[in-house]
């Protein structure tokens, strides 16, 4: 099982804009039983898999709290094969840090993730970003992964495909950049939050 590594994350935090204000979260028992003569809410519901039987067929491993599980981390690259990377094994998030993933300068990319939910509904679901450089930041994101009900046996996991992106090329941009990765959700609660290490170099080892 993963653990939450201890990570500085002062710079990484999502911008919810002047006046937001998180609803308040129900359970799925309530979400079911709310009043369906709201068009927009019963889509909202539909979306989601909200049924009265929605929680049969739940999956968690006994014990786990957790509410978002990050099972995979892939990098899907134009003319290569994909790099996948199993985030829930033993020491995954302590192997990730200290091998540096590499990737030829101008590749061009995808990050995929795959996750589970457990528990209970998680609403508006991000991934925050940061890429740093000789401890400069080169780089920010924020992309929204969306909201989602608890998993199934028959929907066993969610996966979330990023906008493709495009690895810096020539001399000055090869080396090593340091990024921190975080999952939370839209009151602020970290669900992962780790740093990994991508080597760009002119030729594929």
């Amino acid at each position: 099982m993963a653990n939450v590594t201890t990570v500085d994350d002062e710079e990484l935090v999502h911008d919810d804009g002047e006046g937001y204000k998180v609803g308040l979260k129900k359970t799925v028992e309530e979400y079911v039983k709310l009043d369906d003569d709201d068009p927009s809410l019963r889509k909202w519901k539909e979306s989601l898999g909200l049924t009265s039987g929605a929680m049969s067929g739940s999956i968690g491993a006994p014990g786990d709290n957790r509410k978002v599980v990050i099972l995979r981390l892939e990098l899907h690259i134009q003319g290569h094969e994909t790099i996948s990377i199993d985030l829930d094994k033993p020491n995954a998030l302590e192997q990730l840090k200290a091998r540096p993933i590499v990737i030829k300068e101008g590749s061009q990319y995808k990050v995929r993730i795959r996750f589970r939910v457990q528990h209970e509904i998680i609403t508006g679901l991000r991934y925050l970003q940061l890429v740093k450089r000789k401890g400069v930041r080169v780089d920010k994101s924020d992309e929204v992964c969306g909201s989602y009900s608890p998993n199934t046996v028959e929907k066993p996991y969610y996966e979330k495909t990023f906008i493709e992106e495009e690895a810096p090329s020539g001399l000055i941009a090869r080396g090593s950049y340091d990024i921190t990765s975080k999952f939370v959700d839209d009151d602020n609660t970290s669900h992962l939050l780790f740093t990994w290490t991508l080597n760009i170099k002119k030729q594929w080892d």
